[in-house]
């Protein structure tokens, strides 16, 4: 009884470590993985010997397995395939050739700067190929880097870590065995990622029609069928030939996607949650059970051969998967810069000095400690860096320009001139031929389809483009065109005209709950799209500029009265330029002095009774 109690304090522990890791790491804004290491190590033996992850003993490996799984299988839930489609060139390139480089680049510098003998060098090398969507993803939404390079490191650190984790089972066989046959080799390689494959996309369309079918089942139940499903999958894949699983997870995850389930939003964030809760339980347990005394039994020479990795290696991996892409050299550099190591790379090492360990051979502390200097440095060095280095290199998605418009109507199209007369482009959408025939007579460029075509706005040339606005008369479309654009394009910049009150949406809850935090309230929460297109359209407002004052106190004054207009419905913001950037306004807009603000103004014309004439045409006397 004593050693279970000791075990249930140990996953308490781990787990109320893992989350405070993960809720600090979200309030700084910075990779939850700094602080799950910090805290992994500071509680382990090595620190205050507060968790024994060896007191799981076997149990250790099934939960890493599984975990990773679960991992790996959010990863391709994740993936954006309409995205990867326009870099798969280059995504091949990197999850092929670049894992070569990577892995002989890195048996060099292993074996050249940290005195590894080549067979342990190249085992090193082979473990971090992978970099891992636990890292890079988060890294990512904080960095909001372009579409482009978002998808090729989202698309690596997804495909990579089930093949350089093979590769890595592979490197580990001939290490044990002795023996470097390179047919041993392939072989070996192709054959896991084939049976993999072909049972993660087999069991992953099966599990999807299942899903689509079973309309018996609760969503509560569909999500947990999903979890099983993965696992029964993950279970005969290993059964059948050992770590083919990891394939058959990313397979699978895939798979789910393209079936595009009518519950895949509530799945996503099921996934994401258990995702969350395994990140921080592997790394807190794997981290805890580092010794410090070996890494820096390194020294220098560990240090230099991550260097190398980092600085070297990493480039010219880039370079060769890039050479014919239309990549300019910001977004290399960036590229370059941006590969941190993660769970993947965290838990194979561990398991490879286990097995190093139990065959007699030398050197598996060696490479866990050297596997997690190369995750401590790698995270901290380019995690906290990143958004830095793309402002600098200016390959973050807010340079990103022009919009894209969903509503012709005499609202939209008034938007649509003024984005335009700033110089940048415009391209409008609606399904109602009178007001695309109106948007083509004011030199508009205009599309005449359905905006809920997403392939019709993605050869349209949504991926493209810096803003997505639903500016149509019905609110609810406006909101859940919006949230539906967000989950397959993400552009940068999304936003929806939805009022408080609107007689639009017949819906018990109320309009702001319609659309995710993504998505953004355009113009002001008192604005109806039908109202100021009739003012539009009988000349009662006129469009104004004003620039707010540089001077707190006369710039707090301004700032005032602007927006007790807005809340009288009497002004409407619609851009907003602030330094060189030009914005379309959202509703709950920060003002910041020396902001250039394009409003509408309603003036509206006077009204007359029936007894009541206008001086101008009082009849004259006879």
């Amino acid at each position: 009884m004593e050693g279970n109690l000791e075990i249930t304090l140990l996953m308490v522990i781990t787990v109320v470590a893992g989350i405070s890791a993960q809720v600090i790491a979200d309030f700084l804004k910075v990779p939850s993985i700094v602080f799950l290491l910090l805290f992994g190590i500071a509680m382990g033996p090595s620190g205050l010997g507060i968790l024994h992850p060896s007191l799981l003993g076997g149990g250790l490996e099934v939960m890493v397995s599984l975990c990773v799984a679960l991992i790996l299988f959010e990863g391709g839930l994740n993936l954006q395939l309409r995205e990867v489609e326009e870099v798969s060139t280059s995504l091949r390139n990197l999850v092929t050739v670049g894992a070569l480089v990577t892995l002989f680049g890195g048996g060099l510098a292993a074996h050249w700067l940290s005195e590894f003998p080549w067979q342990i060098a190249f085992l090193y090398a082979s473990l971090v190929v992978v970099t891992g969507p636990t890292v890079v993803a988060p890294l990512l939404k904080q960095v909001n880097a372009d579409r482009q390079v978002s998808t090729l490191l989202e698309g690596e650190g997804v495909l990579i870590d089930p093949v350089g984790a093979i590769l890595a089972v592979v490197v580990l066989n001939i290490v044990l065995q002795g023996n470097a046959d390179p047919f041993t080799i392939v072989s070996g390689l192709v054959l896991r990622l084939g049976i993999g494959g072909i049972i993660g996309v087999g069991g992953g369309w099966l599990l999807g029609l299942f899903l689509k079918r079973a309309r018996f089942l609760s969503e509560d139940l569909k999500n947990l069928s999903v979890l099983a499903g993965l696992w029964g999958l993950f279970g005969l894949s290993q059964a059948l030939i050992s770590e083919s699983g990891l394939m058959t997870a990313v397979a699978a995850g895939i798979m789910l996607k393209i079936a595009a389930l009518p519950e895949e939003r509530l799945l996503l964030r099921f996934k994401n949650q258990l995702s969350i809760l395994a990140i921080s339980v592997l790394f807190i347990l794997l981290s805890a059970d580092l010794s410090i005394a070996s890494i820096f039994a390194l020294g220098w020479g560990g240090i230099l051969t991550v260097a190398a990795l980092m600085l070297v290696v990493r480039p010219l991996n880039v370079l060769v998967s890039t050479w014919s892409s239309e990549l300019n050299w910001r977004q290399k550099a960036f590229l370059s810069w941006v590969a941190p190591r993660g769970i993947v790379a965290a838990s194979v090492a561990s398991l490879f000095a286990i097995s190093l360990t139990k065959q007699g051979i030398n050197g598996g502390d060696a490479i866990k400690a050297l596997v997690f200097l190369t995750i401590i440095l790698t995270v901290c060095l380019q995690g906290l860096t990143a958004r830095w280095i793309a402002g600098w290199l200016r390959v973050r998605s807010d340079e990103a320009r022009g919009a894209m418009i969903v509503g012709c109507n005499p609202f939209g199209r008034t938007v649509a001139h003024l984005i335009r007369s700033r110089g940048e482009d415009v391209v409008m959408i609606d399904a109602n031929p009178e007001y695309c025939k109106q948007a083509k007579a004011e030199n508009l460029t205009v599309y005449r389809t359905s905006a809920l075509n997403m392939d019709a706005l993605d050869n349209i040339g949504l991926t493209s483009i810096g803003t997505f606005l639903t500016a149509t008369s019905n609110s609810e479309v406006n909101s859940v065109l919006a949230q539906r654009v967000m989950e397959e394009f993400r552009p940068p910049r999304v936003l929806a005209v939805y009022p408080d009150q609107s007689p639009d949406i017949e819906v018990a809850e109320p309009a702001e709950k319609l659309a995710s935090p993504e998505v953004k309230r355009a113009f002001s929460s008192q604005l109806s799209v039908k109202e100021w297109s009739q003012y539009l359209s009988t000349n009662e407002v006129k469009i104004t500029d004003t620039v707010l004052d540089a001077d707190e106190h006369r710039f707090k004054r301004q700032r005032d009265h602007l927006q007790a207009l807005i809340n009288a419905g009497t002004v409407i913001p619609l851009l907003v330029q602030r330094q060189d950037q030009l914005r379309i306004a959202k509703a709950d807009e920060q003002w910041q002095p020396c902001d250039r603000i394009t409003y509408g103004l309603h003036i509206p014309k006077p009204k007359f009774g029936p007894s009541m004439v206008p001086p101008a045409v009082l009849p004259t006397p006879s």
